[in-house]
């Protein structure tokens, strides 16, 4: 396991653990709203990575009846941002930058897998990549990120 300034022991990482309780399961029950609308399942989560599924839907399609770019990028952001929120720090982090690159078309039924990692976890800001994928492993898009502490606690 890496280690992260601030990390809490995986084995008393509330919301880890509680997260963990979905593997497998749709997140319906998610803690971000997107995320539920999302509704993907997610297949694992750790200490700085997190892969979830996705079903590509008709309302999350361009004309072109292929995955939007928005999509990816609301899809990628949600990931990298809930795997983050799982690090079970004191304070809750967002946002700065989303860099996004869309590299292949995904259809709508494809079934898509988001995975994100840590690339560097400082104690105010967290760099983060992440990738969709296809089922034939072809990059749909990636994307790196930085995300900043703010003053905001998050309860537990």
């Amino acid at each position: 396991m890496k280690s992260y300034p601030d990390q809490i022991p995986e084995d008393t990482n509330k919301r880890l653990l509680f997260l963990r309780g979905f593997i497998g399961e749709p997140l319906s029950q998610s803690i971000s709203p997107v995320g539920r609308w999302l509704n993907g399942k997610l297949i694992s989560i750790g200490v700085g990575y997190m892969s979830v599924q996705f079903e590509v839907r008709k309302d999350m399609s361009n004309p072109m009846g292929v995955l939007h770019g928005g999509m990816a990028s609301t899809i990628l952001d949600d990931v990298v941002g809930t795997m983050v929120y799982a690090l079970g720090r004191e304070l809750a982090y967002t946002s700065v930058n989303l860099n996004c690159d869309f590299l292949h078309a995904a259809r709508v039924g494809d079934i898509i897998t988001a995975h994100s990692k840590v690339v560097r976890a400082g104690k105010n800001i967290i760099h983060v990549e992440g990738q969709i994928v296809g089922e034939d492993h072809k990059i749909i898009a990636k994307c790196s990120s930085n995300l900043v502490q703010t003053s905001f606690r998050i309860p537990d």
